[in-house]
């Protein structure tokens, strides 16, 4: 071929990395790998050991100890002893090691980049300019946020031991996204990476014996799910991390119900990319290929359905096939390759099934004239046009590098195709409209969106998911939140003077006798008799009975979910001002019923319910403060971009009170959960419930939106099985005992729902705590430049 044929065509050529020093490095260790445990190599107690493979070529890289149950709890016990001394280190100290590790990261990064294609098949350009990069801006990152800990978190500390469960797309970088915050906030680590991709948490493990890091603080032990479910279930973790399927994250959140374990879950996803017809074409192309076909379309947040306006869909479709088939598919290692390999021959026959599973259901499938090597596990980027919104492709997780194509005619219904998932993690918007993008992007229902853009990670951004993509945050200050707890503060009261017992009811022995009241629950703006046909007695401290209230049942549950469903959006779009200024007007309204409410909680209660009123009106004042004041941030991501992470409520609430403090518990709870624009169904005190029937009077005068508050009595435990099991329910805060606790977080799994635990009674959660709660952060990436 001639130079000027060369330059014509422009064919590409091998550029193969070399693999040696990953290979001396394996070799070095005889092909076979112990566990890390206390600072030092171990053998598994189960004598057992498992075969890691390439999957590029199928053959064997090395031997990994299979770790028993026996093998958890030593690790588990080498943690809790270390973080007695770790968790008292000195923030500054605390950010050398982590430092440290950054360091170390950067000076092997050939290594990891090299190790890391090897075991997992992703390309070396993916793993060496993307991947290793990210892993040592965590490092770094959380360095900082360990020496500010002390300035910026006061009154929080460390959670204890933390259990973290990582999977085999992103092996390192899903360690460094929990081991660096994790270690940064005072924690001690038991981690343990996929079994199909552990070679570089091993690597990793000794950077931490090279750097001195004190024994115990980070253990790494390797398995498969036998070993994931004995870290999960062991009493001495305190928090497990795990990102992974929805199927294994509904297991955990069953599996540690009622354990009092802190729990994240960075699960599934079905990301919609939304291109509109303004949008630069040519860049949209692009950016599917980094959104789909980038790590095989092995990435929970890939954006697999396409969402194409239709007037430019033909058009979009043309320039996509054509960019596919340019796309090379091969050999990891070769710095030329666009898509590497397939975990395993596991995950390739799944995404054969349902690639066939889209065909048989009407999909017009179309992929590059080209093969793909029949050695190793591969296959090619695959393009579905014709897709039905509900059809399996269009719905179910993929996990490969097949896109399935959708057309919409307007804005509207783009929103309602992105969501229409049970999924929430993120989101792609294509147009040169910025007013459009921002305005879809608010709407969309994902933790992170980005705006002619794909797939941009930073350490100073949160990530994570809504809906069946799980919950928590990892990255950002938002992500720290998940490795700390408040400190206990013992306090007689919730900033109440102590209250005094006795007041004492207006009625005499010459009373007429009193007109009989009726509580009746509260549903859609509207007082309603309780389907069941039953009332509960509510009785005085000292056994008088005070009143009766409707014994709310699961059909009340339903038609008061029914109302918060749509009351939702309405309310969420209400301006921040305008809540406030409700909240404002129900405090006025309370407090023109002082008196009455205050007899009526000493009825209940047999305390001083006037201090109690008072509290609950400071509590809907601070409420309506935060209404327009709880801000978010402009992340200071190093990129040319804004990245900005703004609070978004939640959606549809359940709040089951606590026993005691009932009228403070219904302010404090509902009026911060209502601030944030969620819509609610409030269970009340189950021993003093008639203060909230006394309040929907209150709600009825004060212009609060039909159905945002809806008030339903009854037995505590019943109907918060009810609100957690219900899939139209997006969160439930749960008051009781830990029974109930157990109860709530395992029927919370079947749509991976929030849950908030608390006391049955005692102090309340701060505000701050409790408006946290009531959040959850979306990160909108917007790059800017000429």
């Amino acid at each position: 071929m001639t130079l000027t044929e060369i330059m014509e065509t422009l064919p590409y050529g091998p550029a193969p990395e070399a693999a040696k020093p990953a290979l001396d490095w394996l070799k070095a260790h005889k092909g076979r790998f112990q566990l890390f445990v206390a600072g030092k190599w171990r053998n598994p107690a189960s004598k057992e050991w498992f075969t890691t493979i390439n999957p590029a070529n199928a053959q064997k890289l090395a031997e990994v100890a299979q770790a028993s149950a026996a093998d958890v709890d030593e690790a588990v016990k080498a943690a809790r002893k270390a973080f007695a001394g770790w968790s008292q280190t000195k923030g500054h100290v605390r950010a050398r090691y982590l430092y440290a590790m950054a360091r170390q990261i950067q000076k092997h990064a050939r290594l990891f980049a090299v190790l890391e294609t090897l075991d997992n098949g992703k390309p070396i350009r993916e793993t060496r300019d993307i991947d290793i990069p990210l892993v040592a801006r965590h490092f770094y990152y959380h360095a900082g946020w360990a020496q500010l800990m002390e300035s910026e978190l006061p009154g929080y500390a460390p959670l204890g031991v933390v259990g973290q469960i990582i999977p085999w797309n992103f092996p390192l970088l899903m360690l460094a996204w929990k081991v660096a915050p994790a270690l940064a906030m005072g924690n001690t680590v038991v981690l343990k990476p996929a079994e199909f991709t552990p070679l570089t948490a091993l690597l990793f493990a000794e950077i931490c014996q090279n750097i001195g890091l004190p024994p115990g603080v980070v253990n790494i032990i390797t398995g498969d799910g036998k070993t994931g479910a004995a870290l999960v279930e062991h009493p001495g973790v305190d928090k497990i991390a795990f990102t992974g399927s929805t199927e294994v994250g509904r297991i955990i959140r069953k599996a540690t119900a009622g354990s009092g374990k802190k729990l994240s879950l960075e699960l599934g996803g079905k990301s919609p990319f939304v291109v509109f017809e303004d949008a630069d074409l040519d860049s949209a192309v692009e950016g599917v290929v980094d959104a789909i076909w980038f790590n095989q379309g092995q990435v929970c947040c890939a954006g697999s359905r396409l969402l194409v306006q239709e007037g430019i869909a033909e058009k979009m479709y043309a320039k996509l096939r054509a960019r596919m088939e340019k796309l090379r598919v091969g050999d990891p290692l070769d710095k030329a390759v666009d898509i590497g390999a397939i975990i395993a021959p596991v995950q390739l026959q799944k995404i054969q099934q349902l690639v066939q599973k889209g065909v048989e259901e009407g999909a017009k499938l179309w992929q590059p004239s080209w093969a793909v090597p029949t050695e190793g596990c591969f296959y090619p980027p695959t393009l579905f046009t014709e897709v039905a919104p509900a059809s399996t492709i269009a719905q179910e997780e993929i996990f490969g590098p097949v896109l399935a194509a959708l057309t919409f005619r307007t804005p509207e219904e783009a929103v309602r195709l992105a969501n229409n998932t049970r999924y929430g993690l993120a989101a792609s918007i294509w147009s040169e409209d910025i007013n459009l993008a921002l305005d879809v992007a608010t709407q969309i229902k994902a933790g992170t969106v980005w705006i002619n853009s794909t797939n941009l990670f930073d350490a100073a951004s949160g990530f994570g998911g809504y809906r069946e993509s799980g919950f928590g945050r990892e990255g950002g200050k938002e992500g720290l939140w998940e490795y700390v707890k408040k400190i206990e503060v013992h306090n007689t009261a919730q900033g109440q003077k102590p209250r005094a017992r006795g007041l004492t009811a207006r009625a005499s022995a010459e009373s007429l006798p009193p007109i009989d009241r009726t509580a009746k629950l509260f549903i859609g703006g509207k007082q309603v008799r309780p389907d069941s046909g039953y009332s509960k007695a509510v009785y005085a401290p000292d056994g008088r009975l005070v009143g009766e209230v409707g014994l709310g049942n699961r059909k009340d549950i339903r038609n008061a979910v029914e109302a918060a469903r749509s009351a939702q959006e309405g309310w969420r779009k209400t301006a921040a001002h305008s809540k406030a200024q409700i909240l404002y007007f129900l405090a006025e309204n309370l407090s023109e019923r002082a008196e009455e409410f205050a007899r009526r909680l000493s009825e209940q209660t047999g305390q001083d319910g006037g201090a109690e009123v008072e509290a609950a009106l400071e509590a809907l004042f601070t409420a309506a403060a935060w209404a327009d004041k709880y801000e978010g941030l402009v992340h200071p991501t190093p990129l040319r971009n804004v990245t900005l992470a703004i609070p978004e409520p939640i959606g549809v609430m359940g709040i089951l009170c606590p026993d005691d403090q009932p009228l403070l518990a219904l302010a404090r709870l509902a009026g911060s959960a209502l601030a944030m624009g969620n819509t609610l169904v409030v269970v009340p005190s189950p021993l003093a419930p008639l203060s909230a029937t006394d309040f929907y009077q209150v709600l009825e005068t004060s212009d609060v939106p039909a159905g945002t508050f809806n008030i339903v009595t009854g037995e505590r435990d019943e109907l918060a099985r009810t609100l957690a099991e219900h899939d139209d329910v997006d969160a439930v805060w749960y008051a009781g005992p830990q029974a109930g606790w157990a109860l709530v977080e395992k029927a919370s799994a079947g749509n991976m729902k929030r849950t908030w635990t608390l006391p049955s009674s005692g102090p309340l959660p701060d505000t701050e705590e409790i408006l946290r709660q009531a959040t959850q952060v979306k990160n909108i990436w917007v790059p800017y430049g000429a």
